[in-house]
Parts: structure tokens; C-alpha cells; sequence
């Protein structure tokens, strides 16, 4: 095995950090753990406690993204509706062409800006 002084990517460092991260908490966890049974707690009420607190802590971030979800599809539907809201008719829509009138920006056959006077 060889070993580097450069540490590899900034994922081989991601990995690396996430693995330490795991380890460290599995490590507080045992300790909670053992905290427990020294207090006089059985050691599957200990760990039933721990998964209890997981499963807790789960259903809080779970119930958080719901909301955070959905206040974002609340926020699409808005934008959708505000976007929506003034239907335009392709008769309607003003564009650029050549009219009765010469090239300008016509709305149905009607001529909307000022146009060159000295076009004429």
C-alpha cells in the first residue's frame, strides 16, 4: 500500500470527511448508549431509546421537507397562474412587419409606435 502526501481528490476528501463524520457519531452514540445502562437503564431499553430518538429526529426532518415542498409547489402554481393570467391572442400580440402603414410594430392591422414621419 502506498501512501501519499497529497491527499487525493476533493471527493477521495469528501468520502474521507463523511466516513470520519459516521465514525464520530457512532462513537457519541455508544457512549449515550453506555451513559444509559450506567444510569440503571437495560441495555435494549437503551438502544430502543436510541432508535426511538433517530426515528423522532427522521420524522422532524420529514415533516419539514413536506412543508418546504410544498410551499415550493405552492410557489410554482403562483408563478404558473401570474403567467397565465392575461391570455394573449396571436391577433393580439404586437409584432414587427411590414403593414399599410410601412415596417413597424403592428398590433392586428393596427400600427402601434410612432414610426419616422419622414418615411412617408
Amino acid at each position: 500500500m502506498a501512501t501519499h502526501a497529497h491527499s487525493g481528490s476533493w471527493v477521495h476528501r469528501l468520502g474521507r470527511g463523511a466516513g470520519r463524520t459516521w465514525g464520530g457519531y457512532l462513537r457519541r452514540e455508544q457512549r449515550a448508549a453506555g451513559w444509559l445502562v450506567g444510569r440503571g437503564v437495560p441495555t435494549s431499553a437503551a438502544r430502543a431509546l436510541l432508535w426511538i430518538a433517530k426515528l423522532v429526529v427522521l420524522g422532524v426532518l420529514l415533516y419539514a421537507a413536506f412543508w418546504l415542498a410544498l410551499l415550493l409547489l405552492l410557489a410554482m402554481v403562483l408563478v404558473w397562474a401570474v403567467d397565465n393570467a392575461v391570455p394573449e391572442d396571436d391577433d393580439e400580440k404586437a409584432e414587427w412587419r411590414m403593414g399599410l402603414s410601412g415596417y413597424g410594430l403592428y398590433r392586428g392591422e393596427t400600427r402601434i409606435d410612432l414610426g419616422d414621419p419622414d418615411d412617408d
